[in-house]
């Protein structure tokens, strides 16, 4: 294998790696409230929801309704939190990205769509859409043999038997 095709897996490994702590790190500040996004004392583990303040004030756009509607909802914060999680650990370890890429794709996609607002910002693409991409390639290239436990992962009996997993 030629230097400059390991540093692209390399790279891509980085990139996951990357990807992988945003969403971890959004559970991590969201349950303790540790004052970066969200307030100090106002985590989830204070009794906050960590989906209201977004969603009942950050939602614009023709979209804005049915987000505001979701607002405190615990089942949305579960989900939301378990999918920060989820896809977080998934991506850092480099195991089990197909459902976390599936997963996260659709967290950006809400994401995109709470904050939609045609023609004030770009109809079309932003950071939401990039990141979106951004999983499906990481995934697709197997980046988490790369600096990750993807390559262990994929060669487990249990990843053999239900290759969805991997």
């Amino acid at each position: 294998m030629d230097n400059e095709n390991i540093k692209g897996k390399y790279i891509w490994g980085l990139l996951r790696l990357g990807l992988g702590w945003t969403f971890f790190w959004a559970f991590i500040d969201k349950v303790w409230g540790l004052g970066f996004g969200t307030v100090a004392g106002k985590g989830w583990i204070d009794g906050v929801s960590p989906t209201f303040g977004f969603l009942k004030f950050a939602t614009i756009g023709p979209f804005k309704e049915f987000y505001q509607g979701l607002a405190g909802n615990p089942i949305v914060d579960y989900l939301f939190m378990a999918g920060c999680l989820g896809i977080g650990i998934a991506f850092i370890l480099g195991v089990g990205m197909r459902i976390a890429c599936v997963s996260g794709v659709l967290m950006y996609v809400f994401m995109y769509t709470a904050g939609f607002i045609p023609p004030a910002h770009n109809p079309f693409l932003d950071e939401h859409i990039i990141n979106a991409f951004l999983l499906i390639g990481l995934t697709l290239v197997g980046s988490g043999q790369w600096l990750g436990l993807g390559g262990w992962w994929a060669n487990t009996s249990l990843v053999k038997k239900l290759p969805f997993l991997k």
